[in-house]
């Protein structure tokens, strides 16, 4: 059997978690299932890294730094394309094409913040894509119960699967820190989106007494999105605080896991996610997790974090402050993490979803 997947969706210009999602969810079902090849459409930019007999790269069609062009062709054009290659089924993040083909499809959803009604073009896009997707596909793949929560609007069958993490690098045991990072700090690890908040972040550890900031610095690793990384360094300015904050931009994968064990703590403000992927490679590494207090953060933790509210700053400078000076806290949360992140795997996500998937495609009406 073959099974087609779009990546087009993703802009190779910006570096989000669908990045590695892609080659790890393919890497692991090549292992998981030797009968299944796939057929994976990816823009001429974007990076693949798989070189397996079992793996067809088609780069016909442009990705997201192209969007209207993206959009025509994974709706009228890769389809008839999987199709003719011999594809048994479409998988796709967000929609299904309006010329199908004939293929079932397979919808991943990973955001539902995104796609609320009238919130711009984009929103609307969006809106209108996952609300026909919800009624149209084989089957909604979702990455956490939180989210199937919220699409309620639906008539395909919804599985839930945790998204996977590569425990032979996101390891508690290796090497701690990185070159050109202070020898202890706080840790951000995201692109710089506005629900991201980082200028939250930013005010509670303006909070913290300045002996601690200068014992941990607040490393933030990641990218621009719209502006953003220019307003967290504004707001460091702002906040005083522009020496004891380091902005690296994107870092290479395979430094990540050392930077997270060199961490006292990984800290996320966001304000709504659908899974957090960073929290699980957080914990996978042994660092202690400072998080938004939101249900989904509680869900993938499964408590084993210290939960704050962003928007009261000097709450969360406490939460900051009381696991940088408390030993046994950050020891205690280390353990709990890791123990957490064990639950969660490439092989098992891979095991999951094609099992759905192949019972979707063997119905009597496919």
């Amino acid at each position: 059997m073959k099974l087609a997947l779009s990546m087009l969706c993703e802009n190779p210009l910006r570096r989000t978690g669908l990045s590695t999602l892609f080659h790890e969810f393919v890497r692991s079902a090549l292992t998981e299932h030797p009968d299944i090849s796939w057929l994976v459409f990816a823009g001429p930019e974007q990076e693949w890294t798989i070189a397996d007999a079992r793996v067809e790269l088609v780069r016909d069609f442009p990705a997201n730094n192209r969007r209207m062009a993206r959009l025509w062709a994974d709706h009228a054009r890769v389809a008839p394309a999987a199709r003719a290659r011999g594809a048994a089924a479409l998988l796709t993040v967000g929609f299904t094409p309006l010329r199908a083909a004939g293929l079932p499809v397979v919808m991943h959803v990973f955001t539902v913040h995104h796609w609320q009604k009238g919130v711009g073009p984009g929103g609307w896009y969006r809106y209108w894509a996952v609300s026909r997707g919800l009624r149209r596909a084989a089957l909604v793949i979702v990455n956490s119960r939180w989210a199937a929560a919220h699409l309620v609007r639906r008539t395909a069958p919804l599985l839930v699967s945790y998204e996977g993490l590569r425990h032979d690098r996101f390891a508690g045991e290796g090497r701690r820190g990185a070159a050109g990072l202070p020898e202890n700090y706080l840790l951000w690890v995201s692109n710089f989106y506005r629900y991201k908040r980082a200028d939250l972040a930013l005010a509670a550890y303006a909070r913290l007494p300045g002996e601690l900031r200068v014992r941990f610095p607040f490393v933030m690793i990641g990218g621009d999105w719209d502006g953003g990384l220019g307003r967290a360094r504004e707001a460091a300015r702002a906040l005083g605080i522009g020496r004891d904050v380091l902005f690296t931009g994107w870092i290479a994968d395979e430094t990540l896991p050392d930077i997270y064990r060199g961490a006292r703590a990984h800290v996320l403000s966001t304000t709504e996610e659908t899974f957090g992927r960073s929290v699980t490679e957080a914990m996978a590494c042994g660092c202690p997790c400072v998080l938004q207090e939101i249900p989904v953060l509680r869900e993938v933790t499964d408590g084993a974090a210290v939960f704050t509210d962003f928007a009261d700053s000097a709450l969360a400078a406490s939460a900051l402050r009381s696991v940088c000076v408390d030993d046994l806290l950050a020891a205690g949360l280390r353990s709990a993490g890791l123990r957490r992140a064990a639950a969660f795997g490439f092989d098992k996500l891979a095991r999951e979803r094609l099992a759905s998937i192949l019972r979707v495609l063997a119905q009597p009406d496919r």
